[in-house]
């Protein structure tokens, strides 16, 4: 089944692509579906709501179906921030550097007992008959102190998942894509279109 990939993030595609190898998708990134730097505005207020804007508006592009993840993290004593607006939280959509050093900063000195958070991942399928097939993944886990790590992205190096003792930042890609957000999202994506 060829979708298109309705991101511009490469470390989102490289990251879908691992997980779903087995899945029997051919991902199309958007430059190579003829649609080369398209970045489509995420008016929504919810994940739900970017990633089917996001689909909905490859899809009807291209007349292929498309796949959108629209992910980010909402962390407690913010009340849920940064949320939908986790790559640009500090200001400058995508820099990440400055995006975690103001998470640091409002979370200050709270204890690890009050720094809590979940990763979410929503990801959606638009498909030409006007359907759509939507999966939410979460993965809990704890802001730290300070940064941890070489890999992943985005605020990977302050979050230790639960049950965890190491960030995002320090595992292996494969160990991340076994229990990531957008990994338990993608799981039930298939199941959904194993049903459909």
């Amino acid at each position: 089944m060829k979708l298109i990939a309705a991101t511009q993030n490469k470390h989102k595609l490289v990251e879908i692509n691992a997980i779903t190898k087995d899945f029997g998708f051919e991902l199309i990134p958007m430059n190579e579906a003829g649609l080369g730097d398209l970045d489509v505005e995420e008016t929504g207020s919810t994940f739900e709501e970017n990633s089917f804007i996001k689909a909905a508006e490859v899809c009807r592009l291209t007349g292929h179906a498309a796949i959108a993840d629209d992910s980010g993290l909402m962390v407690d004593a913010l009340g849920g921030a940064p949320g939908v607006y986790s790559a640009r939280f500090a200001g400058v959509h995508g820099d990440d550097a400055a995006n975690r050093r103001k998470l640091l900063e409002k979370l200050g000195g709270l204890p690890p007992e009050e720094r809590g958070a979940k990763f979410v991942s929503v990801i959606t399928i638009a498909w030409p008959d006007g359907e759509k097939t939507v999966a939410r993944g979460e993965c809990p886990g704890t802001i730290i102190f300070e940064e941890r790590g070489d890999g992943g992205f985005g605020y990977d190096s302050l979050f230790v998942p639960e049950g965890g003792e190491l960030t995002f930042a320090q595992i292996s890609p494969e160990e991340k894509n076994a229990v990531s957000h957008r990994a338990r999202a993608l799981a039930k994506l298939r199941t959904l279109l194993e049903a459909r």
